[in-house]
């Protein structure tokens, strides 16, 4: 998932790989506990050697927090470009709440200084973190637990507190914005967010996912973020909100440039995956996905 999203991601940069400074990866599945996914994405790439390549985590928030330390490194003059991702096989337990909406997916942006070919400007961003228990996994535990109801109420405070803190600090407003992209964990949460902060569904709609694909973790709402950009133009404002358990939330404010028209039709888009699918029933997910035991996967 990390590698083919961070080929699209190359493709539509129409950049050297080479010139990759930092290969970031944030999820919550790494596919190993001692073995850096990061490492893999940059060999496949063509980014190695002469890169930085880590794993992040912080439950779903993962990926936008790959954005901002890619973000500081090329600010900072330490890199040229840096690859952020936000990539996870969604984990449940079998008849827990979650795996009704647990889902796979990844999204990568190549981040870079900003010139006259660039998608997209990301102009600032905010943290906002609390140790707050509300979703969890210890090592070697095969699902997560959460705190249900309460994991919600953690949700609208972290996710409401740093976009009203971002907007605050610019001096802008709801309206102010084109389109809005909230964490999406279920149908329900980003549009209810959306409505507390004076969002409107026409704001949230274009980014919302989940309805169509459930929630793909720490890739959830940078795939938002790059379904509208499939969309928007030149111009347009953006507002991203990412969430992850444990807790904080990212928020971040975009600006549409005059180079996405020319990279959109670069590598496939957003829709072009969801349409590209094949229902199953649960017993094959749920030997694909080896939740039973001593039955190997072929």
């Amino acid at each position: 998932l990390s590698t083919e999203a961070a080929i699209n991601a190359i493709k539509r940069a129409g950049i050297n790989p080479s010139e990759i400074g930092a290969v970031l990866c944030g999820s919550e599945s790494h596919p190993y506990a001692v073995k850096p996914t990061g490492c893999t994405v940059a060999e496949v790439i063509g980014a190695t050697p002469y890169t930085l390549a880590a794993d992040l985590e912080f439950a779903c928030k993962a990926g936008t927090e790959a954005v901002q330390m890619c973000i500081a490194l090329v600010a900072s003059g330490m890199i040229k470009y840096g690859l952020a991702i936000g990539a996870d096989v969604a984990q449940s337990a079998p008849g827990d709440d979650l795996e009704y909406a647990a889902a796979s997916g990844a999204a990568a942006l190549i981040i870079g200084p900003l010139n006259s070919s660039s998608a997209a400007s990301i102009e600032a961003t905010v943290s906002y973190v609390t140790d707050t228990p509300d979703f969890w996994r210890r090592a070697e535990q095969p699902y997560p637990k959460h705190g249900g109801p309460f994991t919600g109420l953690s949700y609208f405070h972290h996710v409401t507190s740093a976009a009203e803190h971002l907007m605050s600090e610019l001096g802008l407003k709801p309206s102010d914005f084109d389109y809005v992209i909230f964490h999406q964990p279920n149908g329900k949460f980003p549009l209810r967010a959306a409505s507390q902060l004076g969002f409107t569904k026409e704001q949230v709609s274009k980014g919302l996912l989940v309805p169509y694909i459930g929630n793909t973790y720490s890739a959830s709402s940078l795939l938002g973020l790059t379904a509208v950009l499939d969309e928007a133009t030149p111009g347009q404002q953006i507002l991203l909100v990412s969430y992850g358990s444990g807790a904080g939330s990212d928020a971040m404010y975009i600006i549409v440039q005059d180079g996405v028209d020319e990279k959109r039709d670069a590598a496939p888009k957003v829709w072009d995956y969801i349409k590209r699918k094949q229902y199953i029933d649960y017993a094959c997910y749920a030997k694909w996905r080896r939740m039973i035991i001593g039955l190997e996967t072929k």
